[in-house]
């Protein structure tokens, strides 16, 4: 019986440390390089333990002249966010598609974000691996759709 245990926690292994590599928290993120990401939605996961889109960005994605200025909600966590759209940059790889993590679903609820679907142009700021290593994923601090902004990493205040 013990053997058979082994076996399947050996081969469930892989399962589970993908599971955990996918739903990361903030500490996983390089806070102190802001990307900034526009595209189109090809996939939306409204599901917890976060909200995922796919966004397919365009070649030679530049950060708009006016991100530092927009104007932001406050948030229940101190957050610098015009610091963050000031520092924002786009990412140095090519990568065309992007996982964006937004929040858990009840945070995107006090938000009343709407579910967002494939097609939609969003844009967001955000933070990826250090160095811009591994996958091509951001953790969004600040979502801008459909004309508003939503800033994710707490509740509103």
């Amino acid at each position: 019986m013990k053997r058979r245990s082994l076996v399947i926690a050996a081969a469930s292994s892989p399962v589970a440390a993908r599971f955990a590599w996918a739903h990361h928290g903030w500490s996983s993120f390089d806070q102190e390089r802001p990307l900034y990401l526009e595209g189109k939605v090809v996939r939306a996961r409204w599901q917890n333990p976060h909200a995922e889109l796919v966004i397919e960005i365009p070649a030679g994605l530049k950060v708009p002249a006016d991100l530092a200025t927009r104007a932001l909600p406050a948030q229940s966590a101190p957050v610098d966010g015009p610091g963050l759209l000031a520092k924002a940059t786009a990412p140095r790889r090519t990568d065309r598609q992007w996982e964006l993590e937004l929040a858990p679903l009840t945070r995107m609820e006090a938000w009343k974000v709407s579910e967002i679907k494939p097609g939609t142009t969003i844009s967001a700021v955000g933070f990826t691996f250090k160095e811009e290593k591994g996958e091509p994923v951001m953790r969004v601090e600040y979502l801008f759709a459909d004309g508003k902004v939503y800033g994710l990493r707490s509740s509103p205040a």
